[in-house]
């Protein structure tokens, strides 16, 4: 059973995976199962590929779902929306620390900042939260210290969600595997 659908209680689901690991799917239909659903996008139309990729995505989601476009202030975009939705589906917590990244000159104390109050509009939501991000701890050490930032703050702030997370799911080659599930008693 997909999270959200065993109560009309709200659900925090967190959805990871590697590259092309079909977690935007798999929290699409879990998406599907709700009536009013916002979807925060966090990508930036920084190249004709983004642009490509961004426009095929907006074409292939529900026409009835609201779309957001929030690559920075993410939080401030989850506490509005969840105001008006049963469902705020995040995607992605990746892009989203990346934007992050660009725009600022992160200290270890700045990425906590921007996780918390992440995690804050999450608990804080009146709707159910589907958040995905991509799983990084599987790889390699990165070769430069960027790299290493950015692996570091993603890792922490999927490990974050993942703590107050009801249901948390990594996808592989397609298959949702569920590594966390508070939701069943």
């Amino acid at each position: 059973m997909l999270p959200g659908m065993e109560t009309n209680t709200k659900n925090i689901t967190l959805v990871l995976g590697g590259a092309r690991s079909g977690k935007s799917r798999y929290a699409q239909q879990i998406a599907l199962h709700f009536e009013r659903v916002t979807f925060i996008a966090t990508g930036r139309q920084s190249d004709a590929e983004m642009r490509r990729k961004i426009a095929r995505h907006r074409h292939e989601r529900p026409a009835a779902w609201t779309t957001v476009e929030a690559p920075l202030n993410l939080d401030r975009a989850i506490r509005s929306e969840s105001q008006k939705a049963d469902v705020v589906l995040v995607d992605c917590l990746t892009l989203y620390v990346a934007n992050v990244m660009g725009v600022k000159k992160n200290s270890k104390s700045d990425s906590q900042k921007h996780i918390e109050a992440v995690c804050d509009a999450i608990r804080a939501s009146k709707a159910s939260v589907v958040a995905v991000s991509n799983e990084v701890g599987s790889g390699i050490v990165p070769a430069y210290r960027s790299g290493r930032i950015y692996r570091d703050f993603l890792g922490q702030m999927n490990q974050r969600i993942a703590e107050i997370a009801d249901k948390v799911v990594l996808m592989v080659a397609g298959v949702p595997m569920t590594i966390k599930d508070s939701t069943s008693a």
